[in-house]
């Protein structure tokens, strides 16, 4: 299923500070990209150089100081907590490092998760078995979490992730605790979703190898992006 729309995500000026004991904490300052459907970007940078937070402000999972996300013009953060939540659930999928998978839910119910606040919604379960099969997984649907590999896992998050078809997808460090050879699966895997579907994909890693499979590369250097 690929996009209808040409989404663009715009960040600017992406400020976030934290007062602490010791005084202002800049974690960002003035982080800015755009992106538009179909293109993807790897974010590099050290521990503790801002790339999850910058990540969680444009899945609006926290708001910045100051600066603006930009979702096919409309800013998400002046929506009301309600209206957000629901923006966030239709327009972004997030894979995270730990797959937080409920351990009581079989592989499909942890799929069609996203899909609860629409349960009536005719196309959620086929959808989620259709991604379920394209990322290796239609022999498990009713297996729980702990009956998987942690490349298993991964998979089925990356089918959460796409299960409401967003134009967004989010990545961080989602190879961060696999090994090798399972870790280049996952890459492969998210690559050729993102191409298929058509989304915006920023995946934050540390690995250059992972990096360089991406349209561009940039660096958090002193709370800014720069291109590599």
């Amino acid at each position: 299923m690929t996009n209808a729309t040409m989404t663009k995500l715009e960040a600017h000026n992406i400020q976030k500070r934290f007062d602490s004991g010791a005084g202002e904490l800049i974690i960002l300052d003035g982080a800015s990209l755009t992106l538009s459907a179909g293109e993807s970007l790897a974010i590099m940078g050290p521990s503790g150089s801002g790339k999850s937070t910058l990540l969680n402000i444009i899945g609006t999972l926290e708001a910045p100081t100051a600066g603006e996300v930009v979702i096919d013009g409309c800013n998400p953060f002046e929506l009301s907590e309600t209206d957000l939540a629901r923006f966030r659930n239709k327009t972004i999928g997030f894979v995270f490092q730990e797959h937080h998978l409920l351990p009581q839910c079989s592989v499909l119910e942890n799929v069609l998760l996203p899909t609860l606040e629409d349960p009536n919604s005719p196309d959620a379960e086929p959808r989620a078995r259709e991604l379920l099969d394209r990322v290796g997984l239609k022999d498990r649907l009713d297996h729980r979490p702990a009956q998987l590999s942690g490349g298993e896992r991964q998979r089925v998050a990356i089918a959460r992730a796409l299960v409401n078809s967003p134009s967004v997808l989010l990545a961080d460090e989602p190879t961060g605790n696999l090994d090798t050879k399972t870790a280049e699966t996952i890459a492969d895997l998210l690559t050729e979703i993102h191409r298929s579907e058509n989304t915006i994909l920023i995946v934050v890693t540390h690995s250059q190898h992972l990096a360089n499979r991406y349209d561009r590369c940039s660096k958090i250097v002193a709370g800014k992006l720069e291109t590599t």
